[in-house]
């Protein structure tokens, strides 16, 4: 089983979007792939708390994986990549790790 964990730093404004409301549409669209991705076995999205220090990361994805091949489909699969589109002008930074279970 593959742990695939990512960070992710937002800007305060893009696309005529406030931070809060690009964090809102990101976590729905990931929650959103399990359904649309059988690669999927586990995933939690979380936003960073609001008391929480503000230079943390806005949102963390967890999502588990049989393998690490199914990892790297996960990866190119059209509705993670739809996910990347809209995130990569909002965004300042991306953090990842993925280590086995």
């Amino acid at each position: 089983m593959i742990r695939h964990v990512v960070m992710f730093k937002f800007k305060d404004f893009a696309e005529g979007r406030t931070k809060d409301e690009n964090v809102r549409i990101t976590k729905e669209m990931l929650e959103a792939l399990p359904s649309k991705i059988d690669l999927i076995k586990n995933s939690v999205v979380a936003v960073n708390a609001k008391f929480a220090n503000p230079e943390n990361c806005d949102l963390v994805l967890i999502s588990d994986f049989e393998s690490y091949d199914d990892l790297q489909k996960y990866i190119v699969h059209p509705d993670h990549k739809a996910v990347g589109a809209f995130m990569r002008p909002v965004r300042i930074s991306r953090s990842s790790v993925d280590y086995e279970l």
